[in-house]
Order: C-alpha cells, then structure tokens, then sequence
C-alpha cells in the first residue's frame, strides 16, 4: 500500500517570494491537491545573518495572495511542527548525535586552514579526488570525546560508506540520474557553531515530516546524491524527486532583476492577477495536454502530475502573461470585474466622486464597454476616464487634434453632428439612435464615414482611440455629449 502524498515548500526568508519559487510552490501544491495528500509549509530560516521574520511575513503573505493555502505550517500548525528550522535545531543535534553513537558520523577537528591546505595540494597534484581526506574519521571515539570536552573547535561529518556504490537516483523528471559515490567525500552535517547544514537539516526534517515526494529546482540535483546518504544513515525511506527546470528570461540566461520584475509582490502591485499569474507560471515547464493554455485552478488542482513536467529550461514571457491577464479579466463576471477591478481602480484614480448617483444599470453599461478591453486592472480607469470626467476636464490628444479638429473644415463636420444628436430627445437617448443619426451625416456631407466619426470620436473622447462611439456617448449622456460637441466646435472655428 502506498504512503498518502506529503510534499513540502520550503522557502528561506531572505528576500521576497522569488517567481520561481513561486512555481515550485504551485507544483507541489498542485500535486498534493490531485493526489489527495498533505501540503507543506516549512521555513528554512536556518541562515540567521540573512532571515528575518519581515521577509517570513512577505512569502505568508505572497502565498495566500495566490490562493496556496497549505495543510501544516506557519499559523496553522501539524503534528509534525514546528515548521520553522530555527526552532527544530535540537532535533539536528540528537540525529546528528545519533548518527554519532552508532558510527555513521564522527567528530571532525580539522581546522579551516588544515582543509584549505588539502585541498590546495590535491589540486596542485591534479588529483581524482579532491575532497575531504577523511583524516579524522580513524579517531578513536574515546580520544575524540577528550578532545571535544577539552573545548576543541570541530563540526561532524558523516560516514559515506566506502564500498556504497554509485549513487542512483529515479527522478520523476530527468529519469535515471547516477552519482559516482567515490567522488562523495565524507560532508559536514553539524557546523562548528552547532548549527546544522543545509543537506542534513532538509533530510531530518523531510524524514521526519514523512515527505514521500520532493519536487524543487533542478539546481538542487547535485545536492540529492548527499541526501540520499544522509536518508540511508538514519535509516529513513528515501523520497521521490522530481527535479523541475530553471526558469530563464527571454536572453536565455537565469531569471533575474535585469529582465525585469521577479517576484510575486512585484507582479501583484503591476496589476497580475492572482489566477493568471498561478497559471502562467504553472505551464512554465508543465502542460496538462500540451494545447490548452487557460487552466483554472480547479483544474490545475484535479489534473496536475509529475509525468506531464518537461526537462527542458522554461522561458518566462512578459507579452505572454500580460496576456493571460487580460483573459483572466475578460472571463470574470460582470459583478466581480466591477466590485474588484472597475469601481476600486476609479476610485485609485481618484475619480470615485463621478460615481456618485449613477445607477447599478449604468454601472454596468460601463463594465461591459470597459472589461473586454481592460488587459491590466489600472487601464479600467483610463478607459473609463473620458466617460466619467465633465467636459472641462476632458483633455485632447495632441496628434489627434492635429488630425481632426485642427484640420480646415472640422467645424462643417461638427454643426450637422450637433443638429441631429439634438434631435434625439433625452428618453430615446440609447446607443442605437445615437449611431444611427450620426450615420447620417457622411452622405450629407458628401464625406467618407470614417473622416467624419474620428471627428466625432475626438470631440468627445479627446482621442481617436476609444470604445464604441455610440455606447460611449449613451454613458456620457445626451447634454454631456452636446457640450462636448459644441466645445469642441468652438476650439476648430
């Protein structure tokens, strides 16, 4: 009978939550979700010169943001906690003294000199082997025991067995990797100051925490061959690893601050959604059938698996998420696009007084000509902008008013514009009539209907770039449109 599905995240609070953590953070939630299992939180805040409980408090805060809600960790607890490493050091120190008692680790007392000395001379002699001589591992226990009471500086090491063969590792990923166990030296666990290192804490902890899969970058892939000895020497079953692709920016290099926004708070305050970001970043090295590109969480969350990972490096794409935002947005409801986008962007844009009195009606005239066309949340309010503003604060594109208004003959086009919109009484004041009576005015005037409607568009939007003239016109309102048209007659006389 196989292990019910315990996967872990284990991020280090020394900066913010990184995008490619976020994904394999979205990867490992995503597989817990379809397997039925247990996802993890844990802090590796086991670097105190670079933790802070600030940054802790960022990824928090970053992970609920894209809706990764964890089923043991930080704020919510787990028989197998605490889940911050800086608080489970005594657990490291009793495995590593374990491991001590039972001779599969020993004190090492060689000085950082003494090491750096070897290590030059097995250089200089162009050695195979360059590691750690293991000159200490022959040291009688009780001498060692002396030597450690007598306040001898040393950290432990562990006992790579030296007729372990070669290293194999299924990854879920890459397939069958091999390690030359020879070429493994024997490595510190417990550091000088006491403090564990990165390689025995992850696997304490995973051991004790029951991990049965470990998904993470695959710049992690030359640690796992140590892991794997640190698992066997405590005598701990060995997890599936599923080493995920780097992800790159589009110069093929490393994702980093020179291509752009990085972290998850960075695109968060850009105007991403959180769905679209979780998606975009989930399809970065993974497909669910290598066509569909929006992928609802819910989905994500049934149909996520480790076979579906591809090995190849991803390349991260600002053009493509900009538009899976967009998509996102275009496929809310009405109701949630006005509650969490519309009505709280005017308002940021401080325009929320123009909403004061209009109906839940007009309200929603305005979000269907605003959503389909809003790609980030903040360009809401610029599309809404022209429709809600009086007609003294509309302002005027410079190249558009040199294209229409500030041609010879814009007035001839505006005064037949005026008469037959003025002919519109305020109750029959809808989109169609306001289309149609405008419709009339190229024939009258002998002129091609887009030289006369860009006159128009500009009159009352201030560019030539705009929604539908006619549902444009129907929210800004029979007297606000017949200011805007004399205004602007005004200015071309």
């Amino acid at each position: 009978m196989t292990s019910p599905v315990r996967v872990r995240f284990a991020p280090s609070p020394t900066g913010r939550l990184h995008i490619g953590g976020a994904r394999t953070a979205i990867y490992n939630w995503a597989f817990a979700r379809s397997r039925g299992g247990t996802f993890i939180l844990r802090i590796d805040d086991t670097d105190p010169a670079r933790s802070t409980e600030e940054n802790t408090r960022v990824i928090l805060s970053a992970m609920r943001w894209l809706g990764l809600d964890w089923d043991e960790g930080p704020e919510i607890g787990g028989q197998a906690g605490p889940y911050s490493q800086a608080e489970r050091l005594d657990l490291y120190r009793e495995a590593a003294m374990r491991l001590v008692s039972q001779e599969r680790a020993y004190p090492c007392f060689c000085t950082p000199a003494q090491l750096a000395a070897e290590r030059d001379a097995a250089r200089a002699r162009r050695d195979p082997y360059q590691g750690y001589n293991r000159s200490c591992r022959g040291i009688d226990p009780d001498e060692a025991r002396d030597r450690i009471r007598a306040g001898e500086p040393h950290t432990l090491r562990i006992k790579v067995p030296l007729d372990r063969g070669d290293v194999v590792i299924e990854d879920a990923v890459h397939g069958s990797v091999s390690f030359a166990a020879k070429e493994l030296d024997d490595f510190v666990i417990m550091r000088t100051d006491g403090t564990p290192t990165y390689n025995f804490a992850t696997v304490v902890d995973d051991a004790l925490m029951g991990i049965t899969h470990v998904i993470r970058g695959d710049d992690h892939l030359s640690n796992t061959p140590r892991q794997v000895i640190a698992y066997e020497a405590l005598g701990a079953t060995v997890p599936v690893f599923a080493h995920i692709s780097m992800i790159l920016g589009e110069d093929g290099r490393k994702l980093s601050k020179r291509h752009g926004a990085t972290s998850v708070e960075e695109y968060r305050d850009a105007g991403i959604l959180p769905d679209a970001l979780m998606n975009y970043l989930a399809l970065l090295g993974w497909s669910l059938d290598g066509e569909t590109t929006i992928i609802p969480r819910e989905v994500l969350a049934s149909e996520f698996s480790l076979d579906r990972i591809s090995k190849n490096p991803a390349t991260f794409d600002p053009k493509k998420l900009a538009w899976m935002n967009a998509e996102y947005i275009r496929r809310m409801s009405e109701s949630r696009f006005i509650s969490e986008i519309l009505v709280p962007q005017i308002e940021r844009a401080g325009l929320g007084s123009c909403l004061i009195g209009r109906s839940e009606s007009w309200l929603g005239d305005l979000a269907r000509l605003v959503q389909p066309r809003t790609k980030m949340p903040e360009t809401a309010a610029q599309i809404a902008r022209p429709i809600l503003i009086g007609s003294k604060e509309l302002g005027y594109d410079e190249k558009a008013l040199a294209k229409t208004l500030e041609r010879p003959g814009s007035s001839a086009i505006l005064n037949p514009v005026i008469d037959v919109l003025s002919a519109i009484p305020e109750s029959a004041w809808t989109t169609e009539a306001i289309d149609a009576a405008i419709d009339t005015v190229p024939e009258l005037l002998d002129k091609k209907r887009r030289d006369v409607f860009q006159v128009v568009r500009v009159a009352l939007m201030g560019t030539m770039v705009s929604p539908p003239l006619g549902e444009a016109a129907q929210l800004i309102g029979r007297s606000g449109c017949l200011e805007r048209l004399e205004q602007a007659r005004v200015r071309s006389a």
